[in-house]
């Protein structure tokens, strides 16, 4: 006994590829709401607090363009860095940690040394890009 088949209706037929189309744009929009970037978590200060920092508690680094970090007109790489960061944080709790920037500098280089920062712990963070060389 021989079945019949059936032919199959293209979407130009059914009103299914409106009815698909409807369902992604629901997806998406679902989708869109959970897909978050958060970036660097790092405390930021109250807007009405006031914090005073002495210039003794300043940690200054310089970044050049080859992504060089100079610390008191010496190189020195990320863990050197680091160990510099900890022996000031040991001495003082409320150290402030400053980056000077030149704009063509490499980011990787830029965010491993703010990683390095959020893993230290460093309450006083900043950093800014450098119109001219020191």
């Amino acid at each position: 006994m021989r079945l019949k088949r059936r032919t199959r209706q293209g979407f130009a037929d059914s009103s299914a590829a409106s009815d698909l189309a409807f369902l992604l744009i629901i997806y998406f929009i679902v989708i869109a709401g959970f897909n978050i970037n958060k970036g660097f978590l790092m405390n930021l200060p109250a807007r009405d607090s006031t914090r005073f920092i002495l210039r003794e508690d300043l940690l200054r680094f310089y970044m050049d363009e080859s992504g060089t970090i100079i610390h008191d007109g010496a190189a020195i790489d990320i863990p050197a860095a680091e160990t510099l960061i900890r022996s000031a944080q040991r001495l003082n709790p409320n150290i402030a940690v400053i980056l000077n920037i030149n704009p063509q500098a490499s980011w990787q280089r830029v965010v491993s040394f703010v990683e390095l920062a959020q893993d230290l712990q460093i309450d006083s963070f900043s950093f800014s890009m450098r119109r001219e060389t020191p």
